[in-house]
Protein backbone atom coordinates (compact mmCIF):
# COMPACT_ATOMS: atom_id res chain seq x y z
CA UNK A 1 0.00 0.00 0.00
CA UNK A 2 1.80 3.19 -1.20
CA UNK A 3 2.68 6.26 1.17
CA UNK A 4 3.66 9.83 1.26
CA UNK A 5 1.36 10.66 -1.61
CA UNK A 6 1.07 13.76 -0.61
CA UNK A 7 4.76 14.39 -0.59
CA UNK A 8 4.75 13.56 -4.32
CA UNK A 9 1.62 15.62 -4.67
CA UNK A 10 3.11 18.20 -2.81
CA UNK A 11 6.21 18.36 -5.49
CA UNK A 12 4.12 18.76 -8.30
CA UNK A 13 2.35 21.58 -7.45
CA UNK A 14 5.36 23.29 -5.80
CA UNK A 15 6.90 22.46 -9.79
CA UNK A 16 4.12 23.38 -11.67
CA UNK A 17 3.84 20.80 -13.00
CA UNK A 18 0.69 18.31 -13.87
CA UNK A 19 2.30 14.95 -13.80
CA UNK A 20 4.99 12.90 -12.37
CA UNK A 21 6.71 9.91 -13.49
CA UNK A 22 8.60 7.51 -11.26
CA UNK A 23 10.64 4.41 -12.36
CA UNK A 24 13.25 4.00 -9.85
CA UNK A 25 13.63 1.68 -7.04
CA UNK A 26 14.48 4.07 -4.60
CA UNK A 27 11.22 6.34 -5.08
CA UNK A 28 9.08 3.41 -5.20
CA UNK A 29 10.84 2.11 -2.09
CA UNK A 30 10.33 5.39 -0.49
CA UNK A 31 6.42 5.04 -1.43
CA UNK A 32 6.16 1.41 -0.23
CA UNK A 33 4.67 -0.02 -3.20
CA UNK A 34 6.16 -2.16 -5.98
CA UNK A 35 9.62 -2.37 -6.91
CA UNK A 36 9.57 -4.67 -9.64
CA UNK A 37 10.86 -3.48 -13.13
CA UNK A 38 7.75 -3.95 -14.92
CA UNK A 39 6.41 -1.38 -12.18
CA UNK A 40 6.18 2.40 -12.50
CA UNK A 41 4.33 5.36 -10.80
CA UNK A 42 2.57 7.94 -12.66
CA UNK A 43 1.05 10.97 -10.60
CA UNK A 44 -1.45 13.63 -12.13
CA UNK A 45 -2.31 16.06 -10.33
CA UNK A 46 -3.48 14.59 -7.19
CA UNK A 47 -4.08 11.13 -8.32
CA UNK A 48 -1.59 8.06 -8.95
CA UNK A 49 -1.37 5.29 -11.16
CA UNK A 50 0.70 2.18 -10.82
CA UNK A 51 1.57 0.68 -14.26
CA UNK A 52 2.28 -2.80 -14.01
CA UNK A 53 2.82 -5.56 -16.94
CA UNK A 54 1.23 -9.05 -16.47
CA UNK A 55 3.80 -10.63 -14.50
CA UNK A 56 2.72 -7.92 -11.18
CA UNK A 57 -0.87 -7.59 -11.89
CA UNK A 58 -1.81 -10.23 -9.26
CA UNK A 59 0.94 -8.76 -6.27
CA UNK A 60 -0.31 -5.77 -7.24
CA UNK A 61 -4.15 -6.39 -6.71
CA UNK A 62 -3.48 -8.24 -3.12
CA UNK A 63 -1.18 -5.90 -2.41
CA UNK A 64 -1.98 -1.47 -3.56
CA UNK A 65 -5.02 -0.03 -2.92
CA UNK A 66 -3.82 3.29 -2.81
CA UNK A 67 -3.00 3.87 -6.75
CA UNK A 68 -4.74 2.77 -9.58
CA UNK A 69 -3.93 -0.29 -10.99
CA UNK A 70 -3.32 -0.07 -15.29
CA UNK A 71 -2.30 -3.19 -16.50
CA UNK A 72 -0.13 -3.21 -19.82
CA UNK A 73 -0.89 -5.33 -22.67
CA UNK A 74 1.30 -7.92 -23.55
CA UNK A 75 4.25 -6.24 -26.07
CA UNK A 76 2.46 -2.87 -24.79
CA UNK A 77 4.79 -0.08 -24.50
CA UNK A 78 4.20 1.63 -20.47
CA UNK A 79 4.91 4.92 -22.25
CA UNK A 80 1.38 3.73 -24.48
CA UNK A 81 -0.26 4.06 -21.25
CA UNK A 82 1.31 7.03 -19.99
CA UNK A 83 0.35 8.93 -22.67
CA UNK A 84 -3.33 7.86 -22.51
CA UNK A 85 -3.44 9.05 -19.31
CA UNK A 86 -1.42 12.31 -20.14
CA UNK A 87 -4.14 12.84 -22.71
CA UNK A 88 -7.09 11.51 -20.78
CA UNK A 89 -6.19 13.86 -17.92
CA UNK A 90 -5.55 16.77 -20.09
CA UNK A 91 -1.89 17.41 -19.46
CA UNK A 92 0.48 19.63 -20.68
CA UNK A 93 3.75 19.09 -18.61
CA UNK A 94 5.23 16.01 -16.90
CA UNK A 95 8.17 15.82 -14.83
CA UNK A 96 10.66 12.56 -15.10
CA UNK A 97 13.83 10.98 -13.16
CA UNK A 98 16.89 12.21 -15.41
CA UNK A 99 18.64 9.49 -13.94
CA UNK A 100 16.23 6.90 -15.19
CA UNK A 101 15.33 7.56 -18.54
CA UNK A 102 17.31 6.05 -21.27
CA UNK A 103 18.12 8.65 -24.94
CA UNK A 104 15.90 6.00 -26.48
CA UNK A 105 12.95 6.68 -23.81
CA UNK A 106 13.75 10.18 -23.61
CA UNK A 107 12.80 10.55 -27.19
CA UNK A 108 10.20 9.28 -26.98
CA UNK A 109 8.84 11.02 -24.11
CA UNK A 110 9.65 14.33 -26.49
CA UNK A 111 6.80 12.78 -28.99
CA UNK A 112 4.15 13.50 -26.82
CA UNK A 113 2.25 16.53 -26.41
CA UNK A 114 3.82 17.74 -23.03
CA UNK A 115 6.22 19.65 -22.44
CA UNK A 116 9.20 17.88 -20.26
CA UNK A 117 11.04 18.27 -17.33
CA UNK A 118 14.04 16.37 -16.01
CA UNK A 119 14.88 16.06 -12.42
CA UNK A 120 17.53 14.96 -10.84
CA UNK A 121 18.50 16.13 -6.83
CA UNK A 122 14.99 17.94 -6.48
CA UNK A 123 13.48 14.53 -6.41
CA UNK A 124 16.16 13.39 -3.82
CA UNK A 125 15.20 16.20 -1.93
CA UNK A 126 11.35 14.56 -1.36
CA UNK A 127 12.96 11.74 0.62
CA UNK A 128 15.81 13.96 3.11
CA UNK A 129 13.44 15.24 5.99
CA UNK A 130 12.18 11.93 7.41
CA UNK A 131 9.24 11.74 8.73
CA UNK A 132 8.39 9.39 12.45
CA UNK A 133 7.72 6.18 10.67
CA UNK A 134 10.96 6.33 8.75
CA UNK A 135 13.35 7.52 12.01
CA UNK A 136 11.86 4.49 13.48
CA UNK A 137 12.69 2.17 10.67
CA UNK A 138 16.22 3.57 10.41
CA UNK A 139 16.66 2.87 14.50
CA UNK A 140 16.19 -0.37 14.31
CA UNK A 141 18.07 -0.84 11.06
CA UNK A 142 21.27 0.58 13.47
CA UNK A 143 20.65 -1.18 15.81
CA UNK A 144 20.55 -4.79 13.75
CA UNK A 145 23.90 -2.98 12.48
CA UNK A 146 24.77 -2.36 16.16
CA UNK A 147 23.84 -6.40 16.67
CA UNK A 148 25.76 -7.64 13.93
CA UNK A 149 28.75 -6.16 14.68
CA UNK A 150 29.11 -7.86 18.22
CA UNK A 151 28.61 -10.93 16.99
CA UNK A 152 31.11 -11.16 14.11
CA UNK A 153 33.79 -9.88 16.38
CA UNK A 154 33.23 -12.49 18.76
CA UNK A 155 33.87 -14.67 16.12
CA UNK A 156 37.14 -13.44 14.73
CA UNK A 157 40.52 -14.54 15.19
CA UNK A 158 43.92 -15.05 13.92
CA UNK A 159 44.43 -16.52 10.57
CA UNK A 160 40.53 -15.72 9.27
CA UNK A 161 40.59 -14.20 5.85
CA UNK A 162 39.22 -10.76 4.68
CA UNK A 163 36.18 -13.28 2.73
CA UNK A 164 35.39 -14.89 6.14
CA UNK A 165 35.01 -11.71 8.14
CA UNK A 166 32.34 -10.45 5.04
CA UNK A 167 30.28 -14.12 5.08
CA UNK A 168 30.17 -13.38 8.62
CA UNK A 169 28.78 -10.18 8.39
CA UNK A 170 26.50 -11.09 5.54
CA UNK A 171 25.06 -14.01 8.03
CA UNK A 172 24.37 -12.57 10.99
CA UNK A 173 22.35 -9.51 8.85
CA UNK A 174 20.01 -12.05 7.71
CA UNK A 175 19.58 -14.29 10.71
CA UNK A 176 18.93 -10.99 12.28
CA UNK A 177 16.29 -9.84 10.31
CA UNK A 178 17.78 -8.32 7.54
CA UNK A 179 16.11 -8.46 4.04
CA UNK A 180 19.90 -7.50 2.12
CA UNK A 181 23.17 -5.41 2.93
CA UNK A 182 22.85 -1.91 1.66
CA UNK A 183 26.07 -2.43 -0.23
CA UNK A 184 28.76 -4.57 -0.78
CA UNK A 185 30.31 -4.56 2.69
CA UNK A 186 33.98 -3.05 2.69
CA UNK A 187 36.37 -5.37 4.86
CA UNK A 188 40.09 -5.07 4.67
CA UNK A 189 42.76 -5.36 7.15
CA UNK A 190 46.56 -4.25 7.38
CA UNK A 191 48.08 -1.92 5.04
CA UNK A 192 45.00 -2.70 2.74
CA UNK A 193 42.91 -0.42 5.24
CA UNK A 194 44.29 1.92 3.32
CA UNK A 195 42.18 1.84 0.50
CA UNK A 196 38.70 3.33 1.32
CA UNK A 197 36.83 0.84 -0.40
CA UNK A 198 38.71 -1.87 -0.10
CA UNK A 199 36.91 -5.24 -0.68
CA UNK A 200 37.41 -8.40 1.09
CA UNK A 201 39.93 -10.52 -0.32
CA UNK A 202 42.03 -13.98 0.52
CA UNK A 203 44.20 -11.85 3.10
CA UNK A 204 44.56 -12.91 6.52
CA UNK A 205 44.15 -11.36 9.79
CA UNK A 206 47.49 -10.82 11.64
CA UNK A 207 48.11 -9.75 15.04
CA UNK A 208 48.08 -5.92 15.48
CA UNK A 209 47.07 -4.56 12.20
CA UNK A 210 43.54 -3.14 12.08
CA UNK A 211 40.44 -4.67 10.64
CA UNK A 212 38.08 -2.58 9.07
CA UNK A 213 34.55 -3.22 8.37
CA UNK A 214 32.30 -0.79 6.89
CA UNK A 215 28.82 -2.53 6.13
CA UNK A 216 24.83 -1.39 6.12
CA UNK A 217 22.03 -3.47 6.36
CA UNK A 218 18.33 -2.91 4.30
CA UNK A 219 15.83 -3.33 6.57
CA UNK A 220 11.95 -2.05 6.22
CA UNK A 221 13.33 -0.35 3.01
CA UNK A 222 15.67 1.23 5.16
CA UNK A 223 19.50 1.18 5.08
CA UNK A 224 22.73 1.51 8.04
CA UNK A 225 25.71 2.21 7.26
CA UNK A 226 28.27 2.16 9.92
CA UNK A 227 32.04 1.69 10.37
CA UNK A 228 34.24 0.19 12.83
CA UNK A 229 37.72 -0.90 13.18
CA UNK A 230 39.43 -3.66 15.66
CA UNK A 231 42.54 -5.54 16.49
CA UNK A 232 43.54 -8.60 17.73
CA UNK A 233 46.54 -7.13 20.02
CA UNK A 234 47.67 -3.97 20.75
CA UNK A 235 47.96 -2.05 18.03
CA UNK A 236 51.15 -0.42 16.60
CA UNK A 237 51.70 2.97 17.69
CA UNK A 238 51.32 5.26 14.81
CA UNK A 239 47.75 3.05 13.98
CA UNK A 240 46.91 3.68 17.23
CA UNK A 241 47.75 7.41 16.97
CA UNK A 242 46.04 7.90 13.67
CA UNK A 243 42.95 6.21 15.50
CA UNK A 244 42.60 8.71 18.23
CA UNK A 245 42.79 11.73 15.64
CA UNK A 246 39.99 10.25 13.35
CA UNK A 247 37.97 10.05 16.53
CA UNK A 248 38.19 13.20 17.33
CA UNK A 249 37.49 13.89 13.65
CA UNK A 250 34.42 11.96 14.03
CA UNK A 251 33.76 13.83 17.36
CA UNK A 252 33.98 17.34 16.13
CA UNK A 253 31.85 16.32 12.74
CA UNK A 254 28.80 14.95 14.82
CA UNK A 255 28.95 18.17 16.65
CA UNK A 256 28.56 20.09 14.28
CA UNK A 257 25.85 18.23 12.93
CA UNK A 258 22.91 20.80 13.84
CA UNK A 259 19.89 22.74 12.76
CA UNK A 260 21.06 25.31 10.04
CA UNK A 261 24.35 24.30 9.86
CA UNK A 262 25.97 24.70 6.18
CA UNK A 263 26.68 21.04 4.85
CA UNK A 264 30.08 22.02 3.63
CA UNK A 265 30.93 23.41 7.52
CA UNK A 266 30.29 20.36 8.93
CA UNK A 267 32.91 18.79 6.79
CA UNK A 268 35.25 21.76 7.39
CA UNK A 269 34.70 21.08 11.71
CA UNK A 270 35.85 17.29 10.86
CA UNK A 271 38.69 18.04 8.48
CA UNK A 272 40.36 20.39 10.39
CA UNK A 273 41.04 18.22 13.17
CA UNK A 274 42.50 15.92 10.73
CA UNK A 275 44.68 18.77 8.96
CA UNK A 276 45.75 20.01 12.17
CA UNK A 277 47.30 16.86 12.86
CA UNK A 278 49.06 16.94 9.62
CA UNK A 279 47.09 14.26 7.74
CA UNK A 280 44.82 16.24 5.79
CA UNK A 281 46.34 15.05 2.07
CA UNK A 282 45.59 11.33 3.57
CA UNK A 283 41.84 12.39 3.94
CA UNK A 284 40.50 12.02 0.61
CA UNK A 285 36.86 11.96 0.44
CA UNK A 286 33.73 13.84 1.90
CA UNK A 287 33.00 13.32 5.35
CA UNK A 288 29.33 12.15 4.71
CA UNK A 289 25.86 11.64 2.84
CA UNK A 290 22.42 10.76 3.51
CA UNK A 291 21.06 7.85 5.29
CA UNK A 292 17.57 6.53 4.13
CA UNK A 293 16.14 4.30 1.40
CA UNK A 294 19.17 4.05 -1.00
CA UNK A 295 22.74 4.11 0.61
CA UNK A 296 24.23 5.44 -2.58
CA UNK A 297 21.93 8.38 -3.62
CA UNK A 298 20.29 10.26 -0.49
CA UNK A 299 20.70 13.71 0.69
CA UNK A 300 22.38 15.61 2.23
CA UNK A 301 25.45 15.49 1.10
CA UNK A 302 28.15 16.73 3.46
CA UNK A 303 31.97 17.86 1.55
CA UNK A 304 33.80 20.85 0.82
CA UNK A 305 31.62 22.13 -2.08
CA UNK A 306 27.91 21.69 -0.44
CA UNK A 307 25.82 24.44 0.28
CA UNK A 308 23.01 22.42 1.42
CA UNK A 309 21.24 23.70 4.99
CA UNK A 310 20.56 21.15 7.61
CA UNK A 311 17.46 21.08 8.84
CA UNK A 312 15.56 18.69 11.68
CA UNK A 313 15.12 15.28 10.64
CA UNK A 314 17.85 14.84 8.26
CA UNK A 315 19.93 11.41 8.81
CA UNK A 316 23.26 11.06 7.32
CA UNK A 317 26.82 10.09 7.65
CA UNK A 318 30.11 11.47 9.63
CA UNK A 319 32.72 9.35 8.39
CA UNK A 320 35.92 11.01 8.69
CA UNK A 321 38.92 8.72 7.89
CA UNK A 322 43.30 8.81 7.36
CA UNK A 323 44.45 6.24 4.99
CA UNK A 324 48.22 6.42 4.83
CA UNK A 325 49.41 4.10 1.97
CA UNK A 326 51.42 1.64 3.28
CA UNK A 327 50.97 1.88 7.11
CA UNK A 328 46.83 1.71 6.78
CA UNK A 329 43.76 3.15 7.42
CA UNK A 330 41.58 4.38 9.91
CA UNK A 331 38.02 5.38 9.44
CA UNK A 332 35.18 6.05 12.32
CA UNK A 333 31.20 5.86 11.14
CA UNK A 334 27.98 6.45 12.81
CA UNK A 335 24.31 7.04 11.39
CA UNK A 336 23.38 10.74 12.78
CA UNK A 337 20.09 12.11 13.36
CA UNK A 338 18.93 15.49 13.85
CA UNK A 339 16.59 15.51 16.56
CA UNK A 340 15.60 18.84 18.47
CA UNK A 341 18.61 20.60 16.55
CA UNK A 342 21.34 18.73 17.16
CA UNK A 343 22.96 15.42 15.84
CA UNK A 344 22.51 12.54 17.87
CA UNK A 345 24.46 9.00 16.89
CA UNK A 346 21.98 6.33 16.10
CA UNK A 347 24.81 3.56 16.33
CA UNK A 348 25.38 2.44 19.81
CA UNK A 349 28.96 0.50 19.53
CA UNK A 350 32.36 1.65 21.13
CA UNK A 351 34.17 4.09 18.99
CA UNK A 352 36.64 3.73 21.85
CA UNK A 353 39.42 1.15 20.60
CA UNK A 354 38.84 -2.50 20.25
CA UNK A 355 41.81 -4.14 21.34
CA UNK A 356 40.84 -8.53 20.92
CA UNK A 357 42.36 -11.36 22.46
CA UNK A 358 44.90 -13.13 20.67
CA UNK A 359 43.24 -16.58 19.76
Amino acid sequence: MAKRIHKMIHFIQNQQIDALLIKSKTMKRYMDTMTGSGCKVLFIHEKGYLIVDGRYITEAKEKEQNLQIRLLEIGQSYLEVVNELLEENHCTSLGVEMDQISIFEYEQLKKLNVSIHLYEDEISSIRVQKDPDEILALKEAVQITDEIYKNVINRIHLGMTEYEISALLQYYAISNGASQMSFDSIVATGERTALPHGRPTSRTIQAHEPILMDFGIQYKNYQSDMTRICFIGQPYEKIANIYKIVLEANLAGIDAIREGAIAKDVDKAARHVIEKAGYGEYFNHGLGHGIGVDNGCELPILNEKSHMTLRENMVMSCEPGIYVPGLGGIRIEDDVWIHNGVGVPLNTTTKEMIILEEK
